[in-house]
């Protein structure tokens, strides 16, 4: 996945935005306001912050050792930072990225999820 690819990919999901709050070079995305990834879209390897459930995230951490890690800069927790350079299959960097999303869906106030074409 290229970085305009991840881009793209994030951007294609209801209501969502890209922001810069922290520095130019790293784009965050968000949903409604809330952040779902975070990348630092001109790094070599390309890395992204995605929010996961806790025990996914330590699971892919142990599967994937070497390219999934705990959040960089984030809650170790609920974040993990994956490495995008190809070594991991593209289907599953877009479903980490849909996870985080939903995950972050499910947590908006539920008025804020009806306008959501999502379930």
């Amino acid at each position: 996945m290229t970085p305009e690819e991840l881009r793209a990919f994030c951007l294609s999901f209801e209501a969502t935005t890209e922001d810069f709050p922290f520095r130019p070079e790293i784009s965050v995305f968000k949903v409604l306001g809330k952040m779902f990834a975070l990348s630092w879209i001109d790094a070599r390897p390309l890395k992204v912050n995605l929010k996961c459930d806790p025990e996914d995230a330590v699971r892919l951490r142990a599967d994937h050792p070497d390219l999934i890690a705990p959040g960089y800069h984030m809650n170790k927790r609920h974040w993990n930072t994956v490495t995008v350079d190809g070594a991991l299959p593209g289907q599953l960097v877009r479903e980490l990225i849909e996870d985080s999303y939903d995950l972050v869906v499910a947590g908006l106030p539920r008025a804020e999820r009806l306008r959501l074409d999502r379930p």
